[in-house]
């Protein structure tokens, strides 16, 4: 069992619940266990005797709210100090990643390498004194608000250094902005701003609109877009094909949930059909995606394969030309924490590689700022060390859906101050300048062009439910603009 004590100066509000609280093993993994609050304790058991650590929704004054890991740590009879422990693994990851893009004694990091200092200063006071929680408790808050800050200004440092070699290089002449369109947004949102900014648009055909009874098909809504597409001279992307959470899913589905077999010809027909209609018009196919995180069937590891690989089977024999992506979900892999019966992202994008399914890319969703496991707040720094995880798999990446709130009580986490439509198009910029710096990634496309309820963040569009822009719109064009002109700045 690890115990852990929270220092606080509001009399314990950090302890008022434990949300997105779950514990973690070796390389960041999920590990199921028990989380529980006793006499003002945060109490872990598991059955693994390996170090593990914890993970938690945490607040940081100046910062925000986001979710945050201690280091892994052996059980012991003493409690640790979580504010402690929370700052001292910020500080081992500042260390690595700044060895590993050689940022010590780069010209322009003094300033931030000068805070990095304090804050291991701090934390090396508050260690000193970490019997006492009222007097190290402090000290090693200060210490995590200041590795935080360092950390993303870190980030985003080194992310202008290659952006800007990027744009030399001439890396943005190909499509790499886009965004996603519903069944409910009309072509007409399609302005002269947004014609401007997108270079794409990704229409999801979901299983469960195209096919909404087992005789009724719907292509009106994608039809209308592929038209307007055309004429607009802007790609397609389509996708994801195949999705198994609940809003993906036709409800006549379920008469066949415990028949593998006929559910596996149900998708082939869906995904044959997709392809088949819009062979000419799509360059590139999402054919699976989260298909290791959310199953409402109860597929096995071995089917959860062998729908992916029939997906990507049928999409390169039926449009050989078109990209082929396998797309991620909820990529830090909370879910594993609580159902036996999924993969861990990064395992199962081993296995699609390692299994020799035929794709051309990973696809990554990061949508933050909803209360649920998989959708809390990561800061810059995580963000950018999951990404150069992914390049060890040796396929490129391409952003397929990213999104956070513009409207506050979302309680999944707020970055700097509570999420507002600036806040929303300040937090778009800087993740497009680090997930754009990394080489390997071709494309970032946007969950949602436009405000939906129906859209995982319903305010998490570049244009309002009325169509009306929203800062993050022209925020996002004036990025657009410095790339094209060869300036990161």
């Amino acid at each position: 069992m690890h115990r852990f004590i929270v220092y606080s100066r509001q009399a314990n509000q950090r302890l008022a619940d434990l949300r997105g609280a779950h514990l973690v093993g070796s390389d960041g993994v999920a590990i199921r266990g028990e989380i529980e609050l006793v006499d003002g304790e945060i109490r872990c058991t598991t059955k693994t005797r390996d170090p593990f650590g914890l993970s938690l929704l945490w607040p940081v004054e100046r910062f925000g709210t986001v979710q945050l890991e201690t280091t892994r740590l052996c059980v012991r009879d003493k409690p640790y100090l979580v504010n402690l422990e929370l700052a001292r693994h910020r500080l081992m990851r500042i260390i690595l990643k700044r060895e590993e893009w050689g940022l010590f004694d780069y010209p322009g990091m003094e300033v931030i390498a000068a805070e990095i200092d304090r804050a291991r200063d701090l934390f090396v006071q508050a260690l000193a004194v970490v019997d006492d929680p009222e007097r190290a408790g402090p000290l090693a808050d200060e210490a995590l608000a200041l590795a935080l800050a360092a950390g993303e200004a870190m980030t985003l440092f080194h992310a202008d250094i290659f952006l800007g070699r990027r744009c030399q290089s001439g890396g943005f002449s190909r499509e790499f902005l886009g965004a996603a369109v519903g069944p409910a947004c009309p072509p007409t949102v399609l302005n002269a701003q947004v014609r401007e900014l997108l270079d794409f648009v990704r229409l999801p055909f979901v299983w469960r609109h195209v096919q909404p009874q087992e005789q009724v098909l719907q292509f009106d809504s994608s039809d209308a877009w592929v038209k307007a597409c055309g004429e607009a001279r802007k790609g397609i992307r389509g996708g994801p094909l195949l999705s198994f959470g609940v809003t993906a899913v036709p409800d006549w589905t379920y008469l066949w949930e415990n028949d593998f077999d006929t559910i596996l010809e149900y998708a082939r027909e869906h995904v044959q059909r997709c392809l088949q209609r819009y062979s000419r018009q799509v360059s590139s196919w999402i054919v699976g995606s989260g298909l290791h995180a959310e199953n409402v069937f109860p597929f096995n590891l071995e089917q959860v394969m062998q729908i992916t690989r029939m997906a990507a089977c049928l999409a390169r024999d039926s449009v050989p030309r078109a990209q082929i992506v396998l797309d991620l979900t909820q990529p830090w892999g909370e879910y594993t924490a609580h159902s036996q019966r999924c993969i861990p992202p990064l395992l199962f994008a081993d296995m699609a590689v390692q299994g020799g399914i035929p794709f051309d890319a990973f696809g990554l969703q990061l949508i933050f700022g909803l209360d649920s496991d998989g959708y809390h707040l990561r800061d810059l720094l995580q963000i950018s060390t999951l990404l150069d995880k992914l390049v060890n798999f040796g396929k490129p990446l391409q952003v397929t859906a990213v999104a956070v709130p513009a409207s506050p009580g979302n309680g999944g986490g707020q970055w700097r101050q509570p999420w507002s439509p600036q806040t929303q198009a300040d937090w778009l910029v800087a993740f497009c300048e680090v997930a754009l710096s990394k080489p390997f990634v071709e494309s970032v496309c946007l969950q949602a062009l436009t405000d939906d309820a129906d859209n995982i963040i319903p305010s998490g569009g570049l244009l309002a439910s009325d169509g009306s822009s929203k800062p993050a719109l022209g925020r996002l064009l004036e990025f657009r603009r410095r790339l094209l002109s060869g300036s990161a700045k």
